[in-house]
């Protein structure tokens, strides 16, 4: 496996690249549609009295993934792929929008589901398009610095350290925006979901990494480089790689 500088590989062409951008945009679009409703909170009897989003299940899979690109093909081409899955949100966002306020055909009678399910208030979709583009890009970032860092050594430091970093950051975004003020949703509520979400996003991760490695390890064999973002501008406002 050949150790490169990313700023060595523009215009290089990856054969797994645009496969695992997609993935991560998948990923990111329907752990939103499954906890876009702010009362999609459940509990599980394994973990305790915690309550958490439906949706924290299967996002930060999307985190996961973006580590997984940072580490293989380098924080430039994790960054097109955050921007990608920005995008994304906003057009499904749009979609939502405009499909919950077009007229109702005779009959329907589910059009209250409907919008319970996607009529996501503004604040909860602002909230959420903040929280992925800076805990993401937050998370990219140290991830290819930790990797630089620790000469390629230590995945999992570099997984754990970036996950903690862009999670928290998610969090500390995410949920004062969301629902800070609300009738039915006291100080106390927020502080307790907020650290909940945090924990065990944090935890689902860590119990991922196994196959984390494997994943990394297999799509470095396969493409044959080792990418160090030696050189790198971390800038977020830009797709170049």
């Amino acid at each position: 496996m050949q150790r490169v500088e990313a700023r060595t590989l523009h215009g290089a062409h990856f054969r797994y690249f645009d496969f695992v951008m997609v993935a991560m945009v998948v990923v990111l679009l329907l752990s939103n549609v499954i906890g876009a409703e702010k009362r999609s909170f459940i509990t599980l009897p394994a973990i305790g009295p915690w309550p958490f989003g439906a949706g924290i299940l299967f996002f930060p899979v999307s985190y996961l993934i973006d580590d997984v690109l940072t580490e293989v093909y380098g924080y430039a081409r994790a960054r097109r792929a955050i921007w990608a899955g920005f995008a994304a949100l906003a057009f499904m966002a749009l979609m939502e929008w405009t499909v919950v306020h077009l007229p109702v055909a005779p009959g329907w009678t589910g059009q209250e589901a409907y919008e319970r399910v996607f009529g996501s208030g503004w604040r909860i979709i602002v909230a959420s398009m903040a929280a992925f583009f800076v805990g993401d890009f937050l998370e990219s970032a140290t991830m290819a610095k930790l990797k630089i860092w620790s000469g390629g050594k230590r995945l999992w430091m570099r997984f754990w350290g970036s996950t903690v970093v862009g999670e928290g950051v998610d969090s500390l975004i995410f949920y004062p925006l969301a629902f800070y003020g609300m009738a039915d949703w006291p100080v106390s509520a927020l502080g307790q979901v907020m650290l909940s979400q945090f924990i065990l996003k944090v935890s689902w991760e860590v119990l991922l990494t196994p196959v984390t490695y494997a994943v990394v390890g297999w799509l470095k064999h396969k493409e044959g480089l080792d990418v160090y973002d030696v050189g790198t501008n971390f800038t977020p406002f830009t797709t170049k790689v």
